[in-house]
């Protein structure tokens, strides 16, 4: 039997890097996508390669949907020349950037960065891919803790995500039609290097956050890969629409 293939946005660090690790362990080949870090990206699909799974990876700036047509051409082209295949079987829309900044100061620019990057980007993305999703596949779109609980500083990126939250609601219904399941995970803090590394590389920060953790840590990108890799699997069949919250049980 053919492995599936999974299209990771953002592959190259963090979380995008680990659920392609996840995703390759359960059987999957992987096309990630990387932005600026060239290098990083090469050396996950070397490693990928290494542990038995085919791995390529694409350049792509999820900020600028003007370059969708030609990623799309890109991506049908990979997809027949690497894998011999016309359909990937699950997109996961990962990339992105974070933002920490007072509702009261945030400016245009850094609210429309977050709108292209956050919402357009994933919204045009997927539908310029629609055609090279196979029927009955995955679309696994990402949110975070901070749709449910507030903190501030994260007013605009938040509310980018809460808009991803409902669209993965429409996708799901209006898709519904071809078998594709879509759902969102959303991570609570995790220690990465997004948002500069603050969770991780913080200790007061860090133990703040634990103590108000059910499971009594911060969460690790290991959790999140491996739930990536959960609602990609057969046994989440029966699963679209849905908000599952990765956070080990924070501010509950």
């Amino acid at each position: 039997m053919p492995r599936k293939i999974a299209l990771i946005t953002g592959a190259s660090r963090g979380l995008g890097k680990n659920a392609a690790q996840h995703l390759a362990a359960q059987g999957f080949d992987i096309i990630g996508t990387w932005h600026s870090k060239a290098g990083e990206a090469q050396t996950l699909a070397s490693t990928l390669e290494n542990s038995g799974a085919r791995a390529v990876m694409l350049q792509l700036d999820v900020g600028d949907s003007a370059s969708f047509e030609a990623f799309a051409n890109t991506l049908k082209t990979t997809l027949n020349k690497d894998f011999g295949r016309d359909h990937l079987d699950v997109l996961v829309n990962n990339a992105g950037i974070g933002l920490n900044v007072p509702f009261a100061e945030t400016s245009e620019a850094q609210f429309d960065q977050m709108l292209n990057i956050q919402l357009k980007g994933p919204f045009f993305l997927t539908q310029r891919l629609l055609p090279l999703i196979a029927d009955n596949g995955r679309i696994i779109n990402i949110s975070t803790g901070l749709t449910r609980f507030t903190m501030p500083g994260h007013a605009a990126y938040a509310a980018m995500k809460g808009a991803m939250e409902v669209l993965t609601r429409y996708q799901a219904k209006e898709l519904g039609p071809r078998g594709i399941r879509v759902n969102i995970l959303a991570p609570g803090a995790i220690e990465t290097d997004f948002g500069g590394g603050l969770v991780r590389d913080n200790q007061q920060v860090n133990a703040g956050i634990a103590s108000n953790t059910a499971l009594g840590r911060v969460g690790l990108p290991d959790d999140i890969g491996a739930a990536i890799a959960l609602l990609a699997s057969d046994g989440a069949g029966w699963v679209t629409g849905q908000r599952l919250e990765v956070s080990g049980g924070m501010f509950l």
